[in-house]
């Protein structure tokens, strides 16, 4: 009998722990308030998988701005680490005078008006859902560009964070059918389109290409994914290939480090590793040519595009470097950053 009595306790305090256990997860979970001026609960601090740099508290963070032509460029930045990284990160973007100091080296802007304010923010870990709540001064944009280069400004951003799929705008705790100009912000919006160019109606799919941006006054390059419509029944490494090597579409003041002569015979992946064949009207390259690592890295962030691809290898009519005399080092790993500051 005092056996039973004992298990009989025992069994209680595991119930009533667990219990308790139980409503302190749901408390954690609960939304606290969503009316003006308040701030939205973090339902889950973003302790991903991050990079914290050699120096200390410093964290490689990518943050999407704009051009000089309206066009979003990711770029690479350290900001101090804390609780709530994807808060800060969306702070770091907010326009001010500091702000375009520091970038006035690379020539591009803030995308996120001056005054703005992140109210708060919720992450559920479920459906990878980010809502994020913005001060009135979010809807200062003078066009509708500039509004959808904001929307997926901050979209692109935020999902970079392991385990953000998509984001739902608020404004004052509130969602809202549309902005200023006209822009649909009523439901949740994922990472899509980003400078497009060209007309959706007549592709069967469409494929993101890196394209060379230059601010000719400080000498910066940087990369730009351009969105680009094709007839392939889906998207697929041959036609992104395919497409940056004929060059940055019409109307986009871009370039690219594809030497011009130089052809694109076709790709064959095999263990995370893209090859890629080429040949040049122009003859072999030197051995101290240094057009070769710049192609790889262009190439390289095309491919990053497709999640099996790990690293790129350079094949000149079907051989590979040292078959054909070309003593290169070469870095074949996909880059992590199209853009660093």
């Amino acid at each position: 009998m005092y056996n039973k009595r004992v298990v009989l306790v025992l069994l209680i305090l595991v119930l009533a722990l667990a219990f308790i256990n139980l409503k302190e997860k749901d408390g954690f979970k609960k939304l606290l308030s969503r009316d003006k001026g308040e701030e939205l609960e973090i339902i889950r601090s973003d302790e991903y998988d991050f990079e914290i740099t050699e120096d200390d508290g410093m964290r490689k963070t990518t943050l999407y701005f704009k051009d000089k032509q309206g066009l979003l460029v990711p770029l690479m930045r350290k900001i101090p680490w804390e609780e709530g990284i994807a808060k800060v990160t969306l702070k770091n973007m907010i326009d001010s005078a500091e702000l375009r100091e520091s970038l006035a080296s690379t020539g591009l802007s803030p995308i996120i008006p001056a005054g703005t304010e992140v109210m708060g923010m919720s992450i559920d870990e479920e459906t990878g859902l980010c809502k994020v709540s913005f001060s009135d001064e979010i809807l200062n944009q003078e066009t509708e560009k500039d509004e959808e280069n904001l929307i997926k400004g901050i979209v692109y951003t935020l999902t970079e964070f392991q385990g953000i799929n998509n984001v739902q705008f608020l404004i004052g705790g509130e969602i809202i059918p549309n902005l200023n100009h006209g822009t649909d912000i009523s439901g949740p919006i994922g990472r899509e389109d980003i400078n497009l160019a060209g007309d959706l109606d007549n592709s069967r799919s469409k494929v993101i290409a890196y394209y060379k941006g230059i601010n000719m006054e400080e000498d910066f390059e940087y990369f730009v994914p351009v969105t680009i419509p094709t007839l392939a029944p889906a998207p697929n490494v041959y036609t992104a290939l395919e497409t940056l090597f004929d060059g940055p579409p019409e109307g986009l003041e871009l370039g690219s480090d594809i030497p011009e002569g130089t052809n694109f015979h076709g790709v064959d992946v095999k263990d995370g590793i893209a090859y890629v064949d080429i040949s040049f009207d122009s003859g072999k390259l030197s051995e101290d040519d240094t057009t070769l690592n710049k192609m790889i890295k262009n190439i390289g962030l095309t491919l990053s595009e497709f999640n099996e691809i790990e690293k790129v290898e350079m094949l000149i009519d079907g051989k590979n470097l040292k078959e054909t005399g070309i003593d290169l080092e070469t870095n074949m790993t996909i880059p992590v950053f199209a853009n660093e500051q």
